[in-house]
């Protein structure tokens, strides 16, 4: 009974992309940022030969890595969380999702204030931090929902906890998803919900992502098609919008994320486990924390090291991410980079996979695996 792993380290790009510059992103590197913080220490990836990859020199090579090795450019029109794990799903986005540098035009947000009954606060970029800082007494004191974006393509609705119910906050992100439609279909609304008092608010754990439906077939469709399980870790049932998963484990950080997945590598099934750790980009990468990304990273390495012996002789291991977010930048931005490619199992080849062309290959490999129809996309590491 064969069975795959796709982990998904958030963010944990390898170097910028060829087009970097055009995203404003040129010099980019998540991975090595991190390195240079002189706290990461991830000898079971060096061992699976991370160290091995193009592009990595800070790194010691493996004599005899474990695992085939290598890195990914991403062919679709981003570097946001939907557009990667849509690609690494088989998905390739050419046009795009809508960003806003000016904010929100104001008929559309005329238009959720008025379903919502709420007035709306901010409607600019902002840093996630930041926006409660600057704007949160004023939505404790008139309720007002605080609305922002960033250089991606989403929609973030930051409240109170106590001020708006977070099943409420649920509701509105529901209602927002509705409105931004057609020319202002952003890839993720966001709830970003919070606590405290007065200059100490942080945010909690009950963020939720509402995501497009996947605008096009994936292997997640083509697995759960064919009698097969998709089981979504994490923010992944988010991201697809619910469409082709058939178990759903929701999970509030890595930690609580690494423990499902080795569950699950003790539970009978056939099919995909998708598991995204999102504390990489969310907590890390997006506060420009390098240390705090290099200690998760060595934490996920140390997990990584007792979840290995757990894999049976037909299970399949991918490690990847979904694009970068430089922790060692000017910016609090994903940025446009490689990402890592590990391959493990015991009828794995180790090998180099050199440099592929998209994201895609992981789901043609994943489909060939498992024995279902090649998606659209993509080309089999086999």
């Amino acid at each position: 009974m064969k069975r795959v792993f796709l982990m998904v380290l958030d963010s944990c790009g390898i170097g910028e992309l060829p087009d970097a510059a055009a995203f404003g992103d040129s010099g980019a590197h998540t991975l090595k940022s991190c390195y240079d913080t002189g706290k990461l220490c991830v000898p079971t990836l060096k061992k699976l030969g991370l160290g091995n990859i193009k592009g990595l020199p800070f790194l010691e090579r493996e004599a005899s890595p474990l695992a085939a090795y290598g890195r990914m450019a991403e062919c679709s029109a981003g570097k946001d969380t939907t557009t990667g794990h849509w690609e690494l799903a088989g998905l390739c986005v050419t046009k795009p999702f809508p960003t806003y540098p000016q904010g929100f035009p104001e008929d559309l947000l005329c238009e959720f204030s008025r379903r919502v009954g709420r007035g709306v606060l901010c409607n600019q970029p902002y840093s996630g931090t930041e926006v409660i800082r600057d704007f949160g007494d004023e939505h404790c004191r008139t309720g007002k929902l605080i609305v922002y974006t960033s250089a991606d393509s989403v929609f973030q609705i930051a409240a109170h906890e106590e001020v708006v119910p977070v099943e409420e906050l649920y509701e509105y992100c529901r209602i927002a998803r509705e409105v931004l439609h057609g020319e202002h279909a952003v890839g993720r609304v966001i709830a970003r919900p919070f606590v405290g008092k007065s200059g100490a608010y942080t945010r909690t754990a009950n963020r939720r992502d509402f995501s497009l439906a996947p605008i096009g077939k994936t292997m997640l469709d083509t697995l759960k098609a064919e009698g097969k399980q998709v089981i979504a870790i994490g923010k992944i049932s988010d991201i697809f919008a619910g469409v082709g998963i058939t178990q759903k484990i929701p999970t509030h950080s890595n930690e609580e994320g690494m423990t499902a997945t080795a569950t699950m590598a003790e539970t009978v099934f056939e099919g995909l486990c998708f598991t995204n750790l999102v504390d990489f980009d969310m907590v890390y990468g997006h506060r420009n924390n390098a240390v705090g990304y290099a200690e998760a990273l060595s934490a996920f390495d140390a997990w990584l090291g007792t979840f290995l012996p757990q894999l049976q002789a037909d299970d399949m291991l991918i490690i990847t991410a979904d694009h970068g977010c430089d922790p060692g930048d000017s910016s609090t931005d994903h940025t446009r980079e490689y990402v890592p490619l590990l391959v493990y199992g015991k009828s794995i080849k180790p090998r180099s996979l050199d440099t592929r062309e998209t994201f895609a290959d992981v789901a043609a490999t994943v489909c060939d695996y498992l024995g279902v129809s090649a998606p659209e996309n993509g080309t089999s590491l086999f």
